[in-house]
């Protein structure tokens, strides 16, 4: 009897499941690394940042002085697939309205997914605050309000899911009512101010969004232009257009300047914390004007040891050179390039 029991127990060992170790949560600052690619005749900004998963503004913003519909064959341009993350709760859906970018929390050990959004435009803002996700549905049918059908009484009363269906295809309902995260039939308008204050998605953003979270999930939607992060013994900023300036830098390339308010300069003063005194101020002054929405280097503690490893450069961020080809070209047609402003969510 003895024997069969040391016979079983030693067979539950040999076949019992390893145990899981526990993996370690994320905790680096920012996601991603700064690129630069070459464009190709016949490149632009909107099927670029659809290629890259960028922003039509976060675009324009990193190349200015670049001809958004013809950049020109061999032009050098910079890819802002680098952020500093908000300052905002780690957990489900955080959308920073200043940058235009969603951050999914979808797993503890990895880093979150982000992609840009439509957000609302002018009038139309989206909220800030925290909510849940409500419902979710595939092939949303979309409805639309009565504001909007006296702006265009050509308008059906519905939509069914479709072509036509500017939530495209599938919808994440929001606590706040009459606002979702979804998809769109027009994906130029992502990364602009272009929705009446949902936040819409790349088509193929959406899909992977909508699985990732269940019904309950909390949506955190915050606005913060400036970011701040010590990476190492590296301070870095960050700064997008504010949301007033993201039209300008749409249309222009440029926006108007903006001197750093009393709060921005306090919190960097704050998280510089002892080594306040080895602050850029020129360096912090020119990425205010400039708001090129990417990571710049703003300080150094004394004992910094650079060894081209940190996420970004002085003069802006450390970049690698990418072929042109992106990883999945989109249609390069350039039917409906403008932002869809007068319907949809």
């Amino acid at each position: 009897m003895h024997l069969l029991l040391r016979c079983i127990a030693l067979t539950a060992l040999i076949f019992a499941a390893p145990a899981q170790k526990a993996l370690a949560a994320y905790d680096l600052p920012y996601i991603g690394e700064m690129q630069e690619i070459r464009a190709e005749y016949e490149d632009t900004f909107v099927h670029l940042a659809r290629d890259y998963n960028l922003g039509f503004v976060e675009l324009r913003a990193a190349n200015p002085y670049v001809d958004p519909w013809l950049p020109g064959k061999g032009t050098k341009l910079i890819l802002p697939t680098q952020h500093i993350l908000p300052d905002a709760p780690r957990s489900g859906v955080v959308i920073n309205l200043a940058d235009m970018r969603l951050y999914a929390y979808y797993d503890k050990s990895s880093p979150p997914f982000s992609t840009p959004v439509g957000v609302g435009r002018e009038g139309l803002n989206t909220p800030l605050g925290t909510t849940t996700i409500v419902r979710k549905t595939e092939g949303p049918i979309w409805r639309p309000t009565d504001r909007m059908r006296r702006e265009d009484p050509k308008l059906p009363a519905v939509v069914y899911p479709g072509d036509e269906n500017p939530m495209g295809t599938h919808a994440m309902y929001l606590g706040w009512p009459q606002y979702a995260i979804h998809g769109t039939n027009k994906p130029f308008g992502i990364g602009r101010r272009s929705s009446s204050g949902c936040l819409r998605l790349y088509p193929e953003a959406i899909t992977r969004v909508y699985e990732m979270f269940p019904v309950g999930t909390k949506v955190t939607v915050v606005n913060q232009p400036v970011k701040l992060a010590w990476i190492g013994d590296e301070l870095f900023l960050e700064a997008s257009p504010t949301i007033e300036q993201s039209v300008q830098m749409e249309e222009m390339g440029q926006v108007s300047e903006q001197k750093l308010t009393d709060a921005e300069m306090k919190k960097i003063i704050q998280i510089a914390g002892a080594f306040q005194d080895r602050l850029r101020w020129p360096t912090i002054r020119t990425a205010i004007k400039e708001r090129k929405g990417y990571p710049v280097v703003i300080a150094r503690k004394p004992s910094a040891n650079v060894t081209g490893n940190t996420p970004a450069a002085d003069s802006g961020a450390k970049k690698k050179e990418t072929s042109a080809a992106a990883p999945d070209k989109h249609s390069r047609t350039l039917s409906n390039a403008a932002p869809d402003n007068s319907t949809g969510g």
